[in-house]
């Protein structure tokens, strides 16, 4: 997720707050900055804040949308008016949402567009018999639903979202923690060990196969590694 807000205090509450619930998050705090690394990256969604230095909000939303960039984006404002609003809609945000407001709020609103957009493109995924809905971050073995943390789930979704192919722990980490990690790389194999034990050993699969200095790679049932 990429937040673009230029109140500091403000984006870095909602980072350690969204890095809470399992989200790996970006924070930037200018337009120009903010277009860049969404141009350049790939996010799920973004938190764009309307009165930014430099570029503002309406511009950033309306030159990636422009670029094809569908990327669900949530707007947040200091501004209360239906004008105001409708300007955000029009250039291609897909919710609003008032300052001040409750981060209860913001999350629910943040999961709703993730949902909305899991059943308009990125579908349930299933590999074998292990399926995995992004949008309601559940997973399920056969008919038996597993228990997942929320990293341990984004693990399995960019490993997911990947079946077949070769992951990297760098882009593993991308995905799960953010651009910015300098922790120890070896985090990842704490868990896809993690995943191993839950989703393969009870069920005497060996999907999750690592490719020695490489990755790892999501196979239906029975690969080996």
């Amino acid at each position: 997720m990429l937040i673009v807000e230029d109140e500091r205090r403000l984006a870095n509450s909602l980072a350690a707050g969204l890095t809470a619930e399992g989200f790996a998050v970006d924070v930037v705090h200018d337009g120009a900055e903010g277009l860049h690394r969404a141009t350049e990256d790939d996010y799920d969604l973004i938190v764009l804040d309307i009165m930014l230095p430099g570029m503002n909000g309406y511009r950033v939303c309306a030159a990636l949308r422009s670029a094809g960039n569908d990327t669900p984006i949530l707007m947040l404002t200091a501004k209360d008016g239906e004008y105001d609003e409708a300007d955000g809609l029009d250039t291609g945000a897909d919710d609003y949402l008032t300052k001040p407001f409750s981060y209860v709020v913001l999350v629910a609103r943040i999961r709703a567009l993730l949902r909305r957009r899991t059943r308009g493109g990125a579908p349930v995924i299933a590999v074998g018999d292990l399926v995995v809905d992004p949008g309601t971050r559940r997973v399920r073995r056969g008919d038996v639903e597993v228990e997942l943390t929320a990293k341990e789930f984004a693990v399995l979704e960019q490993l997911a979202v990947n079946a077949g192919r070769v992951v990297s722990k760098t882009q593993i980490i991308e995905h799960v923690w953010d651009f910015a990690y300098d922790g120890d790389p070896n985090i990842v194999e704490v868990y896809v060990s993690a995943l191993r034990r839950k989703l393969d050993a009870p069920f005497g699969r060996r999907s999750i196969t690592t490719v020695r200095g490489a990755g790892y790679r999501l196979v239906r049932d029975g690969g080996g590694g």
